[in-house]
């Protein structure tokens, strides 16, 4: 059976932040993750880690502005400072954490920016990144997004993020894997699972349509933890969906949906 860690950013959401680490070990969850740690001091988060002996297993490198629309500035070359600025900050978060893997979004493509200019500064900011992580142990992880639900996305296949991967050449850059958002965009996830899981340090689960829980929808998620377990995963699983009731009601799911080992 896979590792299962909560997304505290978008389970448990009839508590506040600082609430959810209590719900999530009550859960069961052994692990947790969220988007950003910055509105919080890391004594606040550490000690819930701590009081619940939860593992942070992933959050992500700041973004911009969210609430805006932003999704993160590593394509953008008239944001470099800001870039390298965000990497000091979260590597100043992950290492008091604990956490060994951040998320760097990729960020939408600006008009006025050629996308062979954004891949390059995409490129060169992943190394800078990679580098300021290496010495603290720390992976650097890029997910491709679809761009529906993200209109402008600058990543948006899987073997577009392998193939930057290889380009970068570095030994700490990884793929962060979403299911949900490699169905909307490719589909035939079992062969790229296959393919691509050496690259895979993360992978994160949703069903589609509607983002909800695993078994809610299209994608035949016993048959993929099945290949996962198969093929020797032993990464944590980020429950990265948008409860359509209760979280904890609509948690069987992981009875139901994945193979005891």
């Amino acid at each position: 059976m896979p590792r299962f860690a909560a997304n505290l950013s978008l389970l448990f959401n009839d508590l506040g932040f600082l609430e959810r680490f209590a719900a999530a070990r009550a859960a069961g969850f052994d692990g947790v993750e969220f988007l950003f740690p910055y509105a919080f001091e890391t004594e606040q988060i550490l000690g819930r880690l701590q009081r619940y002996q939860l593992e942070l297993v992933l959050h992500n490198l700041p973004a911009g502005d969210w609430a805006a629309g932003e999704r993160g500035m590593a394509c953008d070359p008239r944001r470099i400072g800001e870039f390298q600025d965000s990497v000091e900050l979260a590597l100043e978060y992950a290492v008091e954490l604990g956490v060994k893997r951040l998320h760097c979004l990729a960020g939408k493509l600006h008009p006025a920016v050629a996308p062979e200019r954004a891949h390059a500064t995409f490129v060169d900011n992943l190394r800078f990144a990679a580098a300021r992580l290496a010495p603290h142990g720390i992976d650097l992880l890029i997910e491709p997004i679809n761009d529906r639900d993200v209109p402008g996305y600058f990543l948006t296949h899987s073997r577009q993020a392998a193939a930057i991967v290889a380009e970068c050449a570095v030994d700490n850059l990884f793929l962060q894997y979403d299911v949900y958002h490699m169905q909307r965009m490719e589909g035939d996830l079992a062969h790229t699972l296959r393919e691509l899981l050496p690259l895979v340090r993360h992978i994160q689960v949703a069903d589609v349509p509607g983002r909800h829980e695993p078994g809610t929808g299209e994608i035949n998620y016993p048959f993929l933890f099945g290949l996962l377990d198969e093929l020797g995963y032993d990464g944590w699983v980020g429950c990265e969906y948008h409860p359509r009731g209760d979280t904890v009601a609509g948690l069987g799911w992981r009875e139901r949906l994945a193979p005891a080992r």
